[in-house]
């Protein structure tokens, strides 16, 4: 998961990719860069850290023109702690081609090993987006016969792309003297949207943003068009003109269940479905479950995780008849313990960035909702300050299904030992985190009141709670690199061997609370 944003206009796009950024930073807190592009020279700056940290008014003041993107980075492949490795990318050839992307390519080492072996083109990072900007450039190369270069070649790349990638990816790029091109994977795994904000004066003329997330285009002052369809390019000249082509043979929309669930802002709205809606009716359902399994009379109070499940936990408590009750304070200057690298950092975060306020639990039984239980080591540490707090009972709700299955389309969750609910049964995960009860949504129902809000989708990805892999390609030789690849990153992160004692107990579990 990234956050990734492209702008095309008439005036300086350095303060609005800024500012869209800010808005995205929910969905990578790693690194940060943008890219801006005077005439054909391209103009720089990114490293690690949040977008408020990487970019000072130096910097700001060196990235001039009125074309440009950005990203903010959540690493699922590569080093996580490489510099060379945030985004954007750029290569020189041909015309000069910057890109950023969100998602993960299942097929990165093959296509690597065939970059430098066929293609003679060289890859100096283990990122895999340095490999889509290279098949992109290479396949652009290809089809770009004439010079001026048209939106036909384009394309007509891109449909080269989409024949030679597997996995999810959502790129935005742009192409120097020509203009900002932007196309969706052809399942529409990652989210894309763009639109247009309006001409202020004479100076400030219309502008066309990309973006990952409609909550970035309408905090900007953009009004949304619509989403990219999944196979879809759309590119953008230098005049502003817009055109837009089909370039997969068989498109379908299938978007990842877990940006509704948990990734995306609660205010925008992807592929036609309100984030906010659809986590109304995840409690909708989630209520109807806690009902079927335990009488709602044993709960005193409804308490939300902060922040993703609030929705859900307002909507279970006002179905169930429940007050609904603030019992965590969340600390906002520390990071989201789900994307950060590391076990241990994210097990030592847990109670700096959540306190519980006291009078809220002593002396109840207490019905706590998440939005997910992925490791479960958060969920373990949150009952127990609930209990410490002075809870009678704690129950434990999870308006996402048990997380069975690793994710291999950008989501930190990649290997079997780190999933609380891969190979346990319902109550070895209770006994595991120390609830009383332990009530976990049901995969059908999620699919369904969630897909309800959009009947024109074909599905979602859902692998990680039902182990369907929509593209096809993923085997279990796969899964074991990725294990591997795990490990040794682990083993950095913690800094012991992966046969220490503590290593495997962590490897058990260390989930999510956004």
């Amino acid at each position: 998961m990234c956050g990734i944003v492209g702008v095309i206009s008439q005036a300086p796009v350095n303060q609005l990719i800024y500012d869209a950024l800010l808005l995205l930073q929910h969905r990578g807190q790693d690194a940060a860069g943008i890219v801006t592009m005077q005439g054909t020279r391209c103009f720089m700056h990114k490293a690690r850290g949040m977008v408020r940290d990487v970019f000072r008014t130096r910097n700001m003041r060196s990235l001039p023109g009125s074309v440009g993107l950005g990203q903010v980075r959540y690493p699922t492949a590569g080093n996580a702690y490489s510099e060379e490795e945030a985004q954007p990318f750029y290569v020189n050839a041909p015309f000069g081609i910057v890109l950023v992307h969100n998602g993960n390519l299942t097929n990165a080492p093959a296509l690597k090993a065939e970059l430098v072996q066929v293609d003679r083109r060289h890859i100096n990072t283990d990122s895999d987006t340095e490999v889509l900007i290279n098949i992109l450039a290479h396949e652009l190369q290809f089809a770009a016969r004439d010079l001026p270069l048209t939106p036909v070649e384009i394309f007509k790349a891109v449909a080269a792309v989409h024949r030679r990638v597997k996995g999810s990816y959502a790129v935005i790029a742009l192409i120097a003297g020509y203009g900002l091109l932007a196309f969706r994977d052809p399942y529409g795994i990652r989210p894309l949207c763009f639109g247009e904000g309006p001409a202020t004066d004479e100076l400030n003329g219309r502008s066309v943003m990309v973006a990952s997330e409609s909550v970035a285009l309408e905090g900007t002052g953009h009004r949304m068009t619509r989403d990219v369809a999944p196979g879809e390019a759309i590119f953008i000249d230098l005049e502003g003109r817009l055109h837009a082509r089909q370039c997969a043979l068989d498109p379908k929309l299938y978007p990842c269940m877990f940006e509704y669930v948990y990734l995306a802002r609660p205010d925008s709205v992807l592929d036609g479905i309100s984030v906010y809606h659809a986590r109304l009716n995840l409690g909708e359902t989630l209520a109807q479950r806690v009902i079927s399994t335990m009488p709602p009379s044993e709960i005193d109070v409804v308490i939300p995780i902060p922040e993703s499940s609030r929705p859900s936990a307002m909507q279970l408590a006002h179905r169930i008849g429940k007050p609904y009750r603030e019992g965590f304070v969340k600390n906002r200057y520390v990071g989201r313990t789900f994307i950060m690298p590391g076990q241990g950092v994210r097990k030592k975060s847990v109670r700096q960035k959540l306190n519980a306020i006291g009078m809220e639990f002593k002396g109840r039984n207490v019905l706590l909702v998440d939005d997910s239980i992925v490791r479960g080591t958060t969920s373990k540490e949150i009952v127990q300050m609930a209990r410490e707090a002075g809870a009678r009972k704690v129950y434990m709700a999870s308006a996402a299904p048990p997380v069975r299955f690793p994710n291999v389309y950008g989501i930190d969750m990649p290997t079997k030992e780190e999933l609380i609910a891969h190979n346990r049964s319902l109550e070895e995960i209770r006994a595991y985190i120390g609830a009383d009860a332990l009530i976990y949504q049901d995969v059908d129902a999620m699919k369904r009141v969630v897909g309800a809000l959009n009947p024109k989708l074909d599905g979602f990805e859902a692998s990680c709670f039902d182990g369907v892999y929509i593209t096809g390609d993923v085997s279990a030789e796969d899964f074991a690199s990725m294990e591997r690849q795990r490990r040794l990153q682990f083993d950095e992160d913690e800094g012991e061997s992966e046969d220490s004692p503590r290593s495997r107990l962590a490897l058990q579990g260390a989930e999510t609370t956004p």
